[in-house]
This record gives C-alpha cells, structure tokens and sequence, in this order.
C-alpha cells in the first residue's frame, strides 16, 4: 500500500455529516497496526480552526480562533458567522476556543463556549453558556471567569469535558507565567488563583460541594486539579469515567495524564523539559513526593492538542484507545495510546507523523475521527476526517 505512516513503541449511527465530504487525497491509503485508512477533507480553506462539535440534527459547528463560530450543514460551509458570539482577545493562541454541547443538548439547546476575555491589555479564560436556536447564540451568559489574568498571548487551557453526572471540567492554563526564581511560588502551586488548573462547575457554572477544595481558608472552590502548564485535551473515558488530559511541556515534556481530584501535577517544580532556546534544565527533579507523574511524556515535544478516547464502530479495534492530537513542527502527529485497565500506557503508534499540525481531535456520530488542522503561519487550513480505507460493516 502506497502512503506508509505506522511507527510502534511498545511501553508497558451515521447523521447528515455523511454528506460532508469533498477530496483529499483520497487514492492515499495510511497504514497502522490496526486500521488502514484515508483521509478526506470535510471543511477547507478556513483560518485557525480551534474546536468541532456535532448537532443531532447532522450540522456541525466549530471555532476559529480568530473569534467566529461557523455552521456546516449538508455538506456547505454556511457563509456568515454565527451572531452571538462574544468579544474575544484574539493573540497569539488566544481567542474563540472551545464549543461544547450540554449532555442535554437535544431538549435544551445549550451549548458552551471558552474563549479568552479581554480587559484593555490584559486576558483570562472565560466560559459562557447559551442557547443556540436560529443559527445565533441566544440568552447568552457568562458563567465562569478565571482568575488568571496577564498581558500574555498564550496558555489558556480553555478545553471542555462533561462527565457522566453531567459535571463540566474546563482547563485553565498557567497563562505563560515565568518558570524562574522559587519554582514553588509559580501561580500553577498556588490554590489561590485559578492558573494552572482544571476546575469543575455545575452545568450553570455554580460550584459543586464536594469539590476537593471547598471550604479551603484561601483555596479557589471550583479547582479540581492543579499544577498544570497549559492543557490542550481533555477526555472522559466513555467505559471506564477516568479523565484525560494532554498538557504542553516547555522544549519537551509534553504529558499525558490521568486527572484525579485534589491532586498537584507538579508544573513548575517537577517535569521533563527544559527551557526554551538555552537548554538548560527547569526542574531540579522529575519527581517529588505528593506530585503526579504523568502516564507517558513526549521528548521530544509532539505540541500536545486535541485529545478524544474512541467508542466508534467505523474502526472496532480501535475501541478505547487515546487519540492524542500533535502541533510540533517536526514532531506534529496523531498519537494512538493504548492503556490498561489500571492506567498504565501499554502502546504508543504514530499516525499522520509529519502531515498535519493537528489542533483539535473529534469523533463524529459516524464513528470517524475528525481533525482540525493548523497553520502556525495564519495560511488557511482544513477539517478533514480519517475514514476506513475498507468500509466497515454497521
């Protein structure tokens, strides 16, 4: 088979959607261990393509980070921008982030946007709720601000995951804060501020009593977990209810990690990067008492981005795998992560090495695994999706 793209480490109900297909490349058929197949563009030619989300009804939405929200429905890219939309920052890798549908969506309509809030030149990360009806965001609402505001471009977090129990988890990055001087004294350590964290909010963006820091004397209540970079996925495990997460690294040390309640992730003080352009090392350790590890770490760095664990029927074998999206220049890929019951990463594949910058990893209600590609230098870019290259039998 032509377009060879497979290289193993060894560690330890079809909608409207169907209709959105044009061409890319599609006599290329990509091999893995266990699924080959192709990809085929679904959305071209569109400017930062942040986040995708699927209607019941067969339309798909998605941000750009450029601060609009666009509708793709029988297979067409609407031609405006969907009104409602709130003023964003757009700098750097700030501005309209993630859209994510309530569990409820069908009766309700509510759908959640993160997006970086501006304040003259200053940003945080902020979530709002609305209802989409009409094409528009209606009743708009902001539920959500962090406390992690600065004047910096970058580290948002901004990624979105509802549990089973109808919980939302929203990542907040550490905002670039400096990793230099008393490592223990980064905002990322401190519970009093909202850098460096994932939170978890009721539906409404109220605070859930049996948070692991509530009723802490100067600990944010809507923390759930703290010392991280900057997270860029964010997954439940559909079978299992564990939640997911690939964070940045500086020059190496992207993480993949398994978020438990109440726990520190270490950034500053542990890792396993170094700094940017010197080389020289950031931490004095990989490990420290009453810090995380992470599952499996990148060094190089992939740009850790998108991150979904698959339950589709279009590729069976590849039930309950990790999708880890990558941004890395030279290192950009679609990591394929296989993990035992108890957490521990047995397989890694690399899919895609070296063809796309991938932002964002979705599964459509097809059961194919959709990517928004990137362009670090503002050129246009695609949604494309990854089908069976032999159809599978439903």
């Amino acid at each position: 088979m032509s377009g060879r793209n497979l290289n193993l480490v060894v560690l330890g109900g079809l909608t409207g959607l169907a209709a959105i297909s044009t061409t890319f490349a599609q006599g290329q058929i990509y091999e893995s261990v266990e699924h080959d197949f192709r990809v085929v563009t679904v959305v071209e030619d569109i400017q930062h393509p942040w986040s995708i989300a699927f209607l019941p009804d067969g339309d798909m939405l998605f941000t750009q980070r450029t601060g609009e929200l666009r509708i793709v429905r029988d297979g067409e890219l609407l031609p405006g921008p969907v009104e409602g939309v709130p003023e964003t920052r757009v700098i750097n890798q700030g501005g309209l982030q993630e859209i994510a549908l309530h569990p409820d969506f069908e009766n309700n309509r509510i759908v959640y946007v993160s997006y970086s809030k501006p304040n003259g030149s200053r940003g945080t990360t902020a979530l709002i709720r609305a209802r989409f009806e009409d094409d528009r965001l209606n009743d708009v609402e902001e539920i959500f601000e962090a406390d992690a505001w600065n004047e910096r471009g970058g580290h948002f977090g901004a990624k979105i995951a509802f549990d089973e129990d109808g919980y939302l988890f929203m990542s907040v990055g550490d905002r670039q804060s400096s990793p230099t001087g008393n490592l223990e004294r980064h905002p990322a350590q401190d519970l009093s501020t909202h850098f460096g964290t994932i939170v978890r909010l009721m539906d409404d963006g109220s605070v859930p009593q049996d948070n692991p820091f509530v009723g802490h004397a100067t600990a944010r209540p809507e923390i759930w977990s703290y010392g991280h970079r900057n997270p860029q996925g964010l997954a439940f495990h559909p079978e299992t209810g564990d939640l997911w997460s690939t964070e940045h690294g500086p020059q190496g040390g992207d993480e993949l990690n398994l978020i438990l309640p109440g726990v520190n992730y270490g950034w500053p003080v542990i890792g396993y990067g170094v700094n940017y352009r010197s080389g020289t090392p950031i931490h004095a350790s990989g490990e420290r008492a009453g810090m995380e590890q992470p599952k499996t770490f990148w060094i190089p760095s992939i740009g850790a981005s998108g991150l979904i664990v698959y339950d589709g029927d279009a590729f069976p074998e590849w039930r309950g795998d990790i999708f880890a999206g990558g941004l890395a220049a030279t290192h950009r890929r679609l990591a394929r992560i296989t993990v035992a019951d108890d957490g521990r990463v047995m397989t890694q594949e690399s899919l895609l090495h070296g063809v796309f910058r991938i932002r964002e990893v979705r599964q459509g209600p097809d059961g194919f695994i959709y990517l928004a590609t990137d362009n670090r230098a503002g050129g246009l870019t695609d949604i494309v999706r990854m089908e069976p290259a032999v159809p599978a039998s439903y």
